[in-house]
């Protein structure tokens, strides 16, 4: 499987639909991202993380987003990208300030997108959330373009920072 950071500018829908969804994720706004989802959409994480039970359906997902953004200031970046059909693999960080912390961590992780009727059905999750910064030790994140601490932001979705208030 090759890397395909340039997806985005040959506008793919799909691209800009996932960059949406995190874009309504980032924002809190469950309006904004129930409008990327499928009504029966299913989101699948990975155990054993908090809250690591399957949630289904367009706006419980959406306001399982809201609620989480409003507990932790989360923000996801798109970094990377791989498709093929109706289905997209990226890399992610979500950066994130843990409780009674003022510090943001940024954690990495992969989804598995499905894409039906042009709306995301599918997500599998994979990523274990920990109260420090985890990614690949010595991977030259910057020099790749992803979003790295102080510039939550990349390549794929430079305009992922746009509200700098968190």
């Amino acid at each position: 499987m090759s890397e395909n950071s340039d997806a985005g500018a040959s506008g793919a829908p799909w691209i800009d639909l996932i960059r949406r969804y995190y874009e309504g994720c980032s924002a809190g706004d469950a309006a904004m991202t129930a409008a990327t989802l499928h009504p029966q959409v299913v989101h699948w994480f990975l155990a054993p993380n908090k809250g690591s039970v399957p949630v289904r359906g367009a706006e419980h997902l959406a306001r399982y987003w809201r609620k989480v953004q409003g507990m932790i200031a989360a923000r996801w970046v798109v970094d990377q990208v791989c498709a093929s059909g109706q289905q997209a693999v990226i890399e992610w960080t979500m950066f994130w300030r843990p409780e009674g912390r003022t510090d943001r961590v940024a954690t990495r992780g992969a989804e598995w997108f499905v894409i039906e009727d042009g709306l995301i059905r599918e997500i599998r999750s994979y990523y274990q959330m920990r109260p420090q910064t985890s990614e690949l030790d010595g991977f030259p994140y910057a020099q790749r373009g992803y979003s790295v601490p102080g510039a939550e932001h990349s390549r794929l979705h430079p305009g992922a920072d746009r509200d700098t208030s968190r």
